[in-house]
C-alpha cells in the first residue's frame, strides 16, 4: 500500500511538471493561430481590397478597424493574465479577527488547530502543503506549488493560476476572443464557402489553404469560448469560482452572494471607466479590498452563522 501510494504521488508530480511546460507551448499556439489569423484577414484578404475602391473599400476599412481595435484588446487582456501574479498569500498574514485582539507573535502548530476548532474562526484554513494560514477563499495550486487567493482554475492557456488579482483580466481575454473569433468567422465564410463552389478562386495555394485554415480555427475557438464564456458570466453573477461551484459552496445560503450588481462591481470594479479594460482605477483599489484577494463583504446574517 505504501508503494502504490508513492507511485501515485510521483505520477501526480510528474503531471504537474508536464503542465507547467505545456503551457509555454500553449503561449506559441495562441500567437501561432493570431498569426494566421491575421495573414488570411488583412494580407490575404481585406487588406488589398482597401485598393479597390466604392463599397469593398468601406466594408474592407470598417472590418479592418474593429479586426485591429478587438485584437490589442485580447493581447493587451492575455498577456495581462500571464504576467498578473494570481495573487498570493502575503507573510505572516493574520485574520482580521486575530489583528484585533493586538497579538502579534506568529501563530504556531498549536495554535493553528485551536483556532480551527474555535467556531468563531470557521473561515481561518490551514494550508498544509505550505504550513501557513488561508485566507477566505483561497486554495492551494499543485501546478504552481503556492496557495492562490481566490483561485478560480489553473489555465495552461495562460500559463499561470486565474486568482483574484487577474481574474477580470481572464474574463476579459475570453470576452475579447469570443467577439474576434466570431468576428473573423462572419468575414471569412464567405470565403470559405468560395472553396465548394465552382467559381475559380483568385490567389496562391498558400493564400488559400491560410483562409481555410483561419476560418475552422477560429470557427472552433468562438464556439468553445462560447461556453466558457458563459460559465464564466453566471459564475460571476452568484459570485463564485469554478472550485467553489465544484465544491458545491453556492445558492440561496452562499454568503457571498450580495446581488449581481454587487457581485459583477466586486470582479470589474465600480468605475464603469475600467469594466472593458485590463487594469483598476486606484481609487477602486482603495475602497474595495476584495480586488485584493483577501477580504470579502458577506451577508451579514450568514456571516455570523459561518455558511
Amino acid at each position: 500500500m505504501h508503494r502504490s501510494g508513492a507511485t501515485m504521488a510521483w505520477n501526480v508530480f510528474k503531471f504537474c511538471t508536464a503542465l507547467r511546460g505545456l503551457g509555454s507551448i500553449m503561449i506559441l499556439l495562441v500567437l501561432g493561430v493570431v498569426g494566421v489569423t491575421y495573414y488570411a484577414v488583412v494580407v490575404t484578404n481585406y487588406g488589398p481590397a482597401l485598393f479597390a475602391g466604392g463599397l469593398d473599400f468601406l466594408i474592407a476599412a470598417l472590418v479592418l478597424i474593429l479586426f485591429h481595435f478587438l485584437l490589442i484588446m485580447l493581447l493587451w487582456s492575455y498577456f495581462s493574465v500571464v504576467l498578473t501574479e494570481p495573487g498570493s498569500v502575503p507573510p505572516n498574514w493574520r485574520p482580521v479577527a486575530d489583528e484585533e485582539s493586538g497579538e502579534n507573535d506568529p501563530l504556531h502548530g498549536m495554535d493553528f488547530n485551536n483556532m480551527q476548532l474555535d467556531p468563531s474562526n470557521s473561515g481561518v484554513r490551514i494550508c498544509r502543503k505550505c504550513n501557513h494560514l488561508k485566507p477566505p477563499r483561497c486554495h492551494h495550486c499543485s501546478v504552481c506549488g503556492k496557495c492562490v487567493l481566490k483561485m478560480d482554475h489553473h489555465c495552461v492557456w495562460v500559463v499561470n493560476c486565474v486568482g483574484a488579482l487577474n481574474y477580470k483580466y481572464f474574463l476579459l481575454f475570453l470576452f475579447y476572443t469570443f467577439l474576434e473569433t466570431t468576428l473573423v468567422t462572419l468575414c471569412l465564410l464567405p470565403h470559405f464557402l468560395a472553396f465548394f463552389s465552382d467559381e475559380e478562386i483568385p490567389g496562391s495555394p498558400t493564400m488559400l489553404a491560410t483562409t481555410f485554415l483561419a476560418f475552422v480555427l477560429n470557427l472552433a475557438f468562438a464556439l468553445s469560448v462560447m461556453g466558457f464564456l458563459i460559465m464564466h458570466i453566471s459564475l460571476v453573477a452568484a459570485n463564485t469560482t469554478t472550485i467553489e461551484a465544484y465544491e458545491k459552496k453556492t445558492g440561496p445560503r452562499w454568503r457571498f452572494d450580495l446581488g449581481r450588481k454587487k457581485n459583477f462591481e466586486q470582479v470589474f470594479g465600480m468605475d464603469k471607466h475600467y469594466w472593458f479594460i485590463p487594469a483598476y482605477s486606484e481609487e477602486d483599489l482603495r475602497r474595495m479590498p476584495a480586488l485584493q484577494g483577501l477580504e470579502y463583504p458577506s451577508k451579514p446574517d450568514l456571516d455570523s452563522q459561518g455558511f
